[in-house]
């Protein structure tokens, strides 16, 4: 029995703790800081996910075998290697990759780099500063539109601009790397050539050498229906992908997660854990939109439900180097997510609206993401308060059910998209 700690506190971390307290290999679970859904599954620690001085207090009073960082920021910050480099943590299985190995999702200037140096295919791009301001607004006016501008550093999903004209190119341009909209996150900024095409976002667990890929997933990012609107953290995810069929995964197998893995190890980079890779398939050919460098979110909502393995069993093989003795398993069933969210998202919100009809819901799973428990209730915490995710035959009939149970969930503002999947109904 191992006892685990996860740190996070939204959708993906109450997908994964759903997922890790099943395990008969789970022993003491807790969870950093955790949300109202999240405590169903273990035990709630007010600790910052960042505070890594407080997690490693957790770890030894609580005697944790395994660390699982959700979000990205914790990783980017070195969390692996603060464990590794403390006699008293570094027995801990820490999931997920060293600080340097973190750098794929922390700097897209670096994963940009990364791949040029092993030919895996991607947009070509410029990166500007500051200091190359003129010579990049020069670049964006001689280049054909749409194009992408994205902060180099962390911005919570909300980096990336895609302009439709020069003017907007330049605005975007300027807010990040002159009035510092997102902070040292946009002293560097990746221009980069528009795709088009279709996304999806595969996952590759790797010990380094050997890899297993869990199901792909299709996220959907704008506010609006038709995709209309400002990006936001997601809306709702479907799983499987129609497209992604035996023939399109052995390209994306082939061409993009044996170069990324074979190159952090030629790099000496080491990364234990999971690979995001956010792709898009232009014309049946996959590129490499972004790696991140853990679980997605609101992927995890429907990829953690098809994962038919055990998770802490996949961990631990990950740990020992042995993923090439894994076969993973995923369900034959469909599933599809909806995410709700408070009225204002993605922009200003309002929190502590109390929620009501959770008794009325049967037959989904409710993943809580902005959440946080009140006088024996639920009030809202974040834009993003509740995934519903549901199995189904297929794509259609996973979702009608999420949607059914989301309309009896209840609290002031609550909006989500009814179109999640509408490629492909």
């Amino acid at each position: 029995m191992k006892n685990i700690l996860l740190l996070g506190s939204g959708g993906r971390e109450c997908a994964l703790a759903w997922k890790l307290s099943h395990s008969p290999l789970c022993g003491s679970f807790y969870i950093a800081p955790g949300n109202s859904g999240t405590s169903e599954y273990g035990i709630n620690l007010p600790i910052s996910y960042n505070d890594f001085e407080g997690i490693k207090k957790a770890c030894i009073e609580h005697k944790i075998d395994i660390l699982f960082p959700g979000p990205e920021d914790p990783l980017v910050n070195g969390i692996w290697d603060f464990f590794r480099n403390d006699p008293s943590l570094r027995h801990i299985i820490v999931a997920g990759p060293s600080k340097d190995g973190a750098q794929l999702e922390g700097s897209k200037a670096f994963s940009k780099k990364f791949m040029a140096r092993h030919n895996i295919p991607t947009a070509a791009y410029k990166e500007f500063t500051k200091d190359s301001f003129e010579q990049g607004v020069a670049y964006i006016k001689r280049s054909e539109m749409p194009i992408v501008i994205k902060a180099d550093g962390l911005a919570a999903g909300k980096g990336v601009v895609i302009a439709q004209t020069s003017i907007e190119a330049v605005k975007a341009f300027r807010a990040m790397v002159m009035d510092r909209q997102f902070g040292e996150s946009g002293a560097r900024v990746v221009i980069e050539q528009f795709l088009d095409g279709i996304e999806l976002s595969v996952f590759a667990l790797t010990d380094g050498t050997n890899y297993v890929l869990l199901p792909e997933a299709k996220d959907y990012k704008r506010i609006g229906e038709g995709d209309k609107g400002p990006n936001t953290g997601g809306m709702g995810a479907i799983s499987p992908v129609a497209f992604a069929d035996a023939a399109f995964m052995e390209k994306v197998t082939e061409r993009i997660i044996k170069p990324t893995i074979k190159g952090l190890r030629a790099e000496n980079i080491t990364y234990k854990g999971v690979i995001f890779f956010g792709l898009i398939s232009v014309k049946g050919e996959p590129l490499v939109i972004e790696y991140n460098c853990r679980f997605g979110d609101p992927e995890t909502e429907v990829v953690i439900p098809r994962l038919e393995n055990d998770l802490v069993e996949l961990i631990l093989k990950m740990h020992e180097g042995k993923l090439d003795e894994v076969t993973v398993q995923h369900s034959h069933k469909a599933a599809g997510a909806v995410m709700m969210v408070s009225e204002g998202y993605p922009g200003d919100y309002a929190k502590g609206k109390v929620m009501t009809g959770f008794e009325k819901v049967r037959n989904s799973l409710l993943f809580h993401a902005g959440t946080v428990s009140k006088d024996g209730g639920i009030v809202t915490n974040g834009g993003r308060v509740l995934a519903v995710t549901s199995y189904g035959e297929n794509i259609k009939a996973a979702l009608a059910k999420s949607y059914e149970n989301a309309a009896h969930i209840d609290y002031e503002g609550k909006y989500y998209r009814k179109d999640i999947g509408w490629e492909f109904l």
